[in-house]
């Protein structure tokens, strides 16, 4: 199952009705929330870890607190360290009432990361994850909005959500195992109930028309000479307008050229090799690979990493997700199989031994798969 059937329980249904138009609940698998972020990994994060700001905020109230409440110095190497968190301090805090954010968990929580990267595959729109541990009884933010839409899962505890839409103000109860998608801008509160609670948001940084166009003509408008205007405009405008109408007219000439087919082309690959670098066990693998493959060796394709093969005259291009692999042309049918197949062993590939672990190698070294464990 897909990181969106997974969200949504059917991810066709819900980019086709429900994407950026109204509030979505879901009940998923309750334990779902608890695999991704438990409140046992919270607390190691906060506890038991070197975490500096700004991966880490506190709100009161409505209020974004001081970084220097719960920080502290230190030092590495005799070199100094600012924005520790220090866990009596945050703790305090926590205790007093103050919410907790976990910021940008997908850069270092992998089981987020993992879920962030599928989204971000299955939507083609960045992602990021934040995390939010409230006090019984406590709200952290007043009612606000976001600038972009929000996967909420709820992983701990419970929190009563205060939605605001067209009909007016409304409440919803998030637990363990219930999911609520809302769209960008929808004004929203959340107060936790009995015990703390654990929630994990997922924003979706939406690519739109706007930004595509303007990347577009922002290349066309290159091509256009970077000469002064014309002195004296200001007291007779024909001095300029003549010109610029003609002018106009001309990147109007090369907006119509644009291929539209070879610019979602290239919007895609953008994407699709642009995306940052997830190579979680690349230590191990090469022991592995030190170690040695064989025909039989089990490998796995790294959990959201893409691989959309490119044909580019003699070679292919692999859109790996944080780079570009060129292979050799040949190789098409074999690097087809990689790409259609979750786990594989080299045997599985249709080339002779010796070229199948060659390749399998160096897709273990380049991220794409890694040796099972």
């Amino acid at each position: 199952m897909n990181a969106l059937d997974r969200l949504t329980g059917d991810a066709q249904t819900f980019i086709d009705k429900v994407w950026a138009s109204s509030v979505h609940v879901h009940r998923t698998d309750p334990g779902l929330g608890e695999s991704v972020l438990s409140l046992a990994d919270v607390d190691h994060l906060l506890t038991e870890t070197a975490i500096r700001t700004p991966a880490v905020r506190v709100a009161h109230d409505g209020s974004v607190l001081a970084e220097s409440r719960f920080t502290r110095g230190g030092s590495l190497a005799g070199k100094p360290l600012t924005g520790l968190v220090d866990p009596v301090k945050l703790m305090q805090l926590h205790d007093a009432g103050a919410t907790i954010v976990l910021q940008g968990l997908q850069r270092y929580w992998t089981p987020v990361s993992d879920l962030v990267a599928e989204l971000e595959l299955e939507l083609g729109h960045p992602c990021q994850a934040n995390a939010y541990l409230t006090p019984p009884g406590a709200q952290g933010f007043a009612v606000h909005s976001d600038s972009h839409d929000v996967f909420v899962m709820q992983t701990h505890g419970t929190k009563l959500w205060e939605i605001h839409g067209e009909g007016g103000p409304g409440e919803l109860l998030l637990e363990p195992g219930v999911v609520a998608y809302l769209p960008t801008g929808t004004p929203h509160a959340a107060r936790a109930q009995q015990a703390v609670s654990l929630h994990l948001t997922i924003g979706i940084n939406q690519l739109t028309w706007r930004h595509l166009l303007s990347r577009l003509i922002d290349e066309v408008i290159a091509d256009v000479p970077d000469e002064h205007l014309p002195a004296g405009y200001l007291a007779d405008p024909d001095l300029l307008s003549a010109e610029l109408a003609e002018r106009l007219a001309a990147v109007a000439d090369d907006v119509r050229r644009l291929d539209a087919p070879a610019a979602t082309r290239a919007q895609a690959e953008q994407f699709l090799s642009g995306r940052p670098p997830r190579v979680a066990g690349a230590l191990l693998d090469r022991e592995a690979l030190a170690r040695g493959l064989s025909a039989d060796t089990v490998l796995r394709r790294r959990a959201g990493h893409p691989c959309e093969v490119v044909p580019d005259g003699e070679s292919l291009r692999l859109l790996l997700g944080d780079r570009v692999l060129r292979v050799p042309a040949r190789l098409r049918e074999a690097v087809d199989v990689v790409a259609s197949t979750p786990r594989l062993a080299p045997r599985d590939l249709p080339l002779d031994p010796e070229s199948a672990l060659v390749l399998c190698r160096r897709l273990v070294r380049e991220g794409l798969l890694e040796v099972g464990r």
